[in-house]
């Protein structure tokens, strides 16, 4: 059945059905506009309706278009013939109007075979704005990266941490090989030397502010491909460099390369109660790394040339680019749940379908955003700024030995490029030593904290930074003074093994830390992060020679150590205090 109608009403009243189908007067004023289609749609019958099969509304100057349904009950036949069309009209298919007003015609079909078993509220209401969110399919979805299987998980983070603990190596690698590069390239100077090695920590607190936030824009995969590229390029460049200026510029384009997103693919694919062991595996490779790197590059500037410790990376870095294409996924749930909607709105033509993580900003609005987030965090966070400064001490006093290991060995106990590299084996062995206490002791300590509270909170990760401190501080002070009175050199290497296990619990503790309190947006956290402990990387190293010539090997690490002490009481106020910060508006910067 069809119908045709439309209504340009000239006078200043009309009729409205409501309650039983009475009409009542309704006064407008100004000039005249279509009311509502007869009959009135505040009624429905399922009866009349499986009847019908289309309704065609062929209307001019209409302005609401309404569905019309047949009212079950009897109408008031006179009402009706002065209201509007008679039933015999309506039964006929055909109502008209004075056509001459008519300017233009629309059409409106309405299947309705199925109507009686829709409710009232579904026919009347338009569809819910909420029925246009993409969201996973269930707490079960496949593809979302939570459910992933454990070996794909697995899988997927020890492949970042290769690629990045490869990226990290090239810190250090070139390290043994700075001497033999400064006599390739005709000069002596101390300073310069030193900046050839901490230049690459200047670029690396440079990357993560754009990389690591816009890894939450576009994906955590374009962002690998692309730093990959960029990272092997800069490798093959400082391989050929003819002069420093050159090999300076592009060790910081390497640094600026290194991009470390391991905290976010543990936030991405890990559950909560598994976050903590996944960072302390995807730990191990980007905290090996920088003391495997002086130990791979003495030998090879001991047998080869200084040029070979950045092909050596460069090869290492094709490989890289490879397994990345091959089996790294993208693990963001933003982004694919965004892919998920664009591929959701081509299948089904509703241009609405959008991700829940939709705020509705323009791709300026969300590139800003995301370009200022590791700032936001460190400037509005007290807690970003106070755990950053903690792993900025380690991280500093790791760089500093790092940077001096060759000089002091070398002039202490006569070691020569390759033995002086051995010497960074004790950090070594003290990170392994470290990964594996803190695991055992983060295993237990979490069972009982869940046995307690029944949950766990981002702040049950600051407890193996009170012992970090502690560990640095007594390691700092062994080293040193068993330098100082030139004691037999696996002492002092013993020493930097105690230091070694502090950095790797401030290491796991605060970057641990981070992603549960910020897991979405932990790529971000991270980089703030990375950004204070690179300015204490570059700068603390640099006074380490001034430091040991003033003071001496002894009391040089011995005041290194009482300020790693500071630690140990500012992580139990943390601890304390650090939930009730973290959960204060006025510390919750709009992210």
């Amino acid at each position: 059945m069809s119908l045709d109608c439309c209504e340009d009403l000239k006078n200043a009243q009309d009729w409205e059905y409501v309650g039983n189908g009475d009409k009542v007067p309704r006064e407008r004023g100004g000039t005249a506009t279509t009311q509502r289609l007869y009959p009135s749609p505040t009624l429905h019958s399922k009866s009349m309706v499986s009847h019908i099969r289309s309704v065609n509304f062929d209307t001019s100057r209409c302005e609401t278009h309404e569905a019309i349904s047949w009212i079950s009950h009897p109408m008031d036949e006179k009402n009706c013939l002065d209201a509007g069309p008679t039933r015999e009209e309506f039964e006929k298919g055909t109502i008209t109007t004075d056509r001459s007003v008519a300017q233009q015609s629309a059409q409106l079909s309405i299947d309705v075979e199925n109507a009686a078993g829709i409710s009232d509220q579904q026919l009347a209401a338009p569809a819910s704005d909420q029925d246009n969110i993409v969201d996973w399919d269930g707490p079960k979805d496949p593809q979302n990266p939570q459910n992933w299987t454990s070996t794909r998980k697995w899988m997927i983070l020890i492949l970042n941490s290769a690629i990045t603990s490869n990226q990290a190596m090239s810190s250090t690698i070139f390290a043994p090989g700075v001497p033999q590069a400064m006599r390739d390239f005709h000069s002596n100077n101390q300073a310069l030397a030193t900046l050839l090695i901490s230049i690459f920590v200047i670029g690396l607190a440079i990357g993560p502010l754009f990389l690591s936030p816009l890894s939450e824009l576009y994906g955590r995969s374009p962002l690998m491909h692309a730093s990959n590229f960029s990272f092997l390029f800069a490798a093959i460049v400082c391989a050929v460099s003819v002069n420093i200026p050159m090999l300076l510029v592009f060790r910081l384009i390497m640094g600026v390369s290194t991009i470390s997103l391991g905290g976010g693919y543990v936030a991405d694919m890990m559950e909560p109660e598994r976050r903590g062991r996944a960072m302390n595996v995807w730990t191990v490779g980007p905290v090996l790394a920088p003391v495997i790197g002086p130990i791979v590059g003495g030998f090879i500037s001991l047998k080869t040339s200084w040029r070979w410790s950045f092909g050596l990376v460069g090869i290492a870095g094709v490989f890289s680019i490879v397994a990345c294409f091959a089996f790294l996924p993208e693990t963001f749930p933003p982004r694919l749940l965004e892919r998920k909607a664009v591929r959701l709105r081509k299948e089904t033509g509703n241009p609405l379908l959008r991700s829940k993580h939709d705020k509705g900003q323009t791709p300026a609005q969300l590139f800003r955003l995301s370009i200022m987030r590791p700032t936001k965090m460190l400037v509005g966070s007290p807690i970003v700024g106070i755990v950053s400064l903690f792993l900025a001490i380690a991280y500093s006093y790791m760089y500093l030995l790092f940077t001096t290991f060759t000089s002091v060995f070398e002039t202490t106990y006569g070691f020569n490029a390759g033995e002086a590299g051995l010497s960074y084996l004790g950090l070594g062995i003290g990170s392994l030593v470290g990964q594996y206490t803190l695991d055992v002791f983060m295993k237990w300590y979490r069972k009982k904290q869940l046995l307690k509270n029944g949950k766990l909170q981002p702040e049950d990760q600051l407890p193996p930074l009170i012992i970090a401190g502690l560990l640095l501080s007594i390691g700092l002070f062994w080293y040193g003074w068993s330098l100082e009175y030139k004691v037999h050199w696996i002492v002092p290497i013993i020493g930097t093994s105690v230091c070694g296990i502090g950095i790797t619990f401030f290491f796991v503790a605060v970057q641990t830390y981070l992603v549960e309190a910020y897991t979405i947006y932990a790529a971000s956290a991270l980089a703030a992060n990375t950004v204070v402990r690179c300015v204490f990387g570059v700068t603390i190293p640099l006074a380490g020679p001034h430091l040991y010539n003033r003071l001496g090997l002894g009391w040089g690490n011995t005041l290194l150590g009482f300020l790693a002490l500071i630690v140990a009481p500012a992580s139990l106020w943390l601890l304390k205090y650090g939930e009730r910060i973290r959960n204060s508006p006025r510390f919750m910067p709009k992210l």
